[in-house]
């Protein structure tokens, strides 16, 4: 990617109007943004487009966010690329956060107000 390109950052949410009010936001700050409504349709737009970062939900259907973040760590091309996991479910286990942060993600939850997802965006893209 050249220097002056605009940082690119995938989207995986099941939600559409997470993914569409994210991707608007982080487009207006100035990032390069790829959205998927499935972890199967994130996985290969990750390893399509390469994305200097990833967010996705915990709980999707087909593959859990935790499954997912397996999958690109096998990747060689995308072994590195920082992710965040970012969920509404506060209950999650001391295993799955382990797994998390085994894999090298974080983990954030919603609600993500403007200025945590840019953070969280710009948190990502200097990891």
């Amino acid at each position: 990617m050249p220097p002056d390109a605009p940082q690119a950052i995938l989207i995986v949410d099941d939600d559409p109007s997470v993914t569409e009010a994210c991707s608007r936001l982080l487009r207006l700050e100035g990032f390069t943004v790829y959205s998927a409504l499935s972890p199967t349709g994130g996985l290969e737009l990750a390893s399509d487009k390469r994305p200097d970062a990833i967010t996705l939900d915990l709980r999707m259907p087909i593959l859990s966010g935790v499954r997912f973040l397996e999958l690109p760590r096998e990747r060689p091309a995308l072994r590195n690329t920082p992710v965040a996991i970012v969920t509404g479910d506060y209950s999650i286990d001391h295993s799955t956060t382990s797994q998390i942060e085994a894999l090298g993600a974080s983990l954030r939850f919603k609600p993500l107000w403007i200025d945590d997802l840019v953070a969280l965006a710009r948190g990502l893209m200097a990891a």
